[in-house]
This record gives structure tokens, C-alpha cells and sequence, in this order.
């Protein structure tokens, strides 16, 4: 393959942490590399699957302020429930996404959605925060709540299985998602032997995360379960081979090569802003949540 896209590292799951009592995750980004590596992107914590047991009060995590970036939430198994300080409310059902552009400032609260709490099961995530231009830090937040059924799909010849987008286009297949930099997000579902090309631009920042099974890129670095894929940016065309019948997500975007300031929950791009926003939650300027 010409101008090959390789790997540049294999990540195992960092040791897990929770957040609230209701997200079990391995922080893969920032954690395992640094702020700007993944550019747009910010941070990926992975919810492996993991059993929740049934439970008459769900576990989550209650409110907490956005500021300067888009959390976008993808549900593989599980159903999660949330409120915001602007009264918007929903439930993000399973193969669903919700991406939430906090931009100048929301209170936000996730916790697992009541029936599925009540009656258990396996849970299995990904929250990821794509960080804003500077010029789009202080935009008006909103939502997409995009169902299953809304993600553009393409078929896999000889029944092996297909890729669902979310974000950009994938084969001529175009994702409903929309962004405020460029960014290219799937999901395959394949069976054990399909192998898929893909094409992305080699400056952008490039992963997987394998959901299910067993992976080959390029005919060479195999990744398990619940690893985590970095690509070089030295070309653009790879290849994925499932070893058994898998399920993996991609990733992609556009660096924005500016600065990051960041502490807990606010994004930006300078310390100033950071206090900046800190002094607007503690004065009450992102609503009011209980």
C-alpha cells in the first residue's frame, strides 16, 4: 500500500477510574500521551463493558459545568439519562449519540437511565470531548441527539458486515453529525476475515479503540480487546483485518495547532480564561442545576 498510515503505538487500557459512581472508565487521552497529541480532540475515557448490578437509585454523576469544548457520548450497551441547566432532558439509548456543545457554559448531570438501572446490565461507553476553535469557545451551547437509525451505513460486500458514520464520510457515505472543525468518526461491525481500507489525510490526528475482538493493521500490529491504536502521521491509507468477529471505532480529525489551558472540566486556551470561567460558575453565570 503507498503512502501507508502506520502505527505508532498500541495502548492497553490504562488502569480504570470512576467517575461518580456510574462510569467506569480507562482515560486513554490525555492520560497516555498529552493535550495536543490528539488534537481536535481532547480527552477519550472508555467505558469498557463492564455489569452494573440492578440498582433502585442509578449511579452516575451529578452536576457538573462544561465550558469551551463538546462532549460527544457514544452508547454501545447501556442507556444514560441527563439533564442540563438550560432544562433540556433525554435519554441516549443504546447504538445511539449525543453530542453536547457546552461552548460558553452548561451544568450537566449523566446517571444511568431508571429502567435499565433497575434492572442491570452490561454497560459499555465512550465519552469523548472535541475541543472548540478559539474563535468558537463562547458559542451558544446545543445539542444532537442522533439516533441509530440516523448514521449513515455502508455495506460490506459478501455479508461481512458494516460501517457506521457519524461524523464525515466514509466510501461516499456521509455522517449526520456536525462540527465545528473537521473530523471524521465510524463504528464497524465486522465479521472474522473482513478487512477494510481506510484513507485519511496524514496530518490529521488519527485512532481505534477496538470495541470487541481482534484486530491487524497493516498486516502486522495486532491490537486486542479494549486497546487503543495511535497513529503516525506519515500517510494516509491503512488497513484493518479482523482476526474474529469484531467491533472497533475511529476516529480522526484535524489538529488546531493553538494553545490549551485547561483544569477539570473547562477547555480554553489561555490561564486567564480558565479563571475567567471558574469566576463565572462560582457567581452562577451557568444556570442552575440540582
Amino acid at each position: 500500500m503507498s503512502n501507508r498510515k502506520t502505527v505508532e503505538r498500541v495502548i492497553a487500557p490504562p488502569e480504570t477510574h470512576w467517575v461518580g459512581d456510574g462510569f467506569r472508565v480507562h482515560n486513554f487521552f490525555p492520560h497516555a500521551t498529552d493535550e495536543q497529541r490528539m488534537s481536535p480532540f481532547y480527552l477519550l475515557d472508555y467505558n469498557s463493558r463492564h455489569y452494573f448490578p440492578p440498582s433502585d437509585k442509578p449511579p452516575g454523576v451529578g452536576p457538573h459545568p462544561h465550558r469551551g469544548f463538546e462532549t460527544v457520548t457514544f452508547a454501545f450497551k447501556g442507556k444514560v439519562a441527563h439533564h442540563d441547566s438550560r432544562g433540556n432532558a433525554g435519554v441516549i439509548g443504546e447504538g445511539d449519540v449525543q453530542w453536547m456543545t457546552a461552548g460558553s457554559g452548561i451544568l450537566h448531570k449523566e446517571y444511568h437511565e431508571a429502567d435499565f438501572a433497575r434492572q442491570g446490565g452490561d454497560f459499555h461507553m465512550i465519552q469523548l470531548w472535541v475541543n472548540l476553535p478559539a474563535k468558537d469557545k463562547m458559542t451558544e451551547p446545543k445539542y444532537q441527539a442522533i439516533e441509530n437509525r440516523e448514521f449513515g451505513k455502508f455495506e460490506l460486500d459478501g455479508d461481512l458486515g458494516f460501517v457506521e458514520v457519524v461524523a464525515g464520510a466514509f466510501n461516499g457515505v456521509k455522517g449526520p453529525a456536525t462540527s465545528f472543525s473537521p473530523v471524521e468518526i465510524y463504528i464497524a461491525h465486522v465479521k472474522a476475515g473482513a478487512k477494510l481500507d481506510f484513507s485519511l489525510a496524514p496530518n490529521y490526528n488519527t485512532g481505534i479503540v477496538n470495541l470487541e475482538g481482534s484486530l491487524r493493521i497493516n498486516a502486522h500490529d495486532e491490537v486486542p480487546v479494549d486497546n487503543f491504536v495511535l497513529f503516525a502521521n506519515d500517510g494516509s491509507d491503512f488497513t484493518v483485518e479482523a482476526l474474529a468477529d469484531s467491533k472497533y471505532f475511529i476516529l480522526s480529525g484535524k489538529p488546531l495547532h493553538e494553545p490549551i489551558a485547561s483544569r477539570g472540566p473547562f477547555v480554553m486556551n489561555t490561564e486567564e480564561e480558565i479563571r475567567q470561567a471558574m469566576r463565572d460558575y462560582g457567581t452562577g453565570k451557568f444556570g442552575h442545576l440540582e
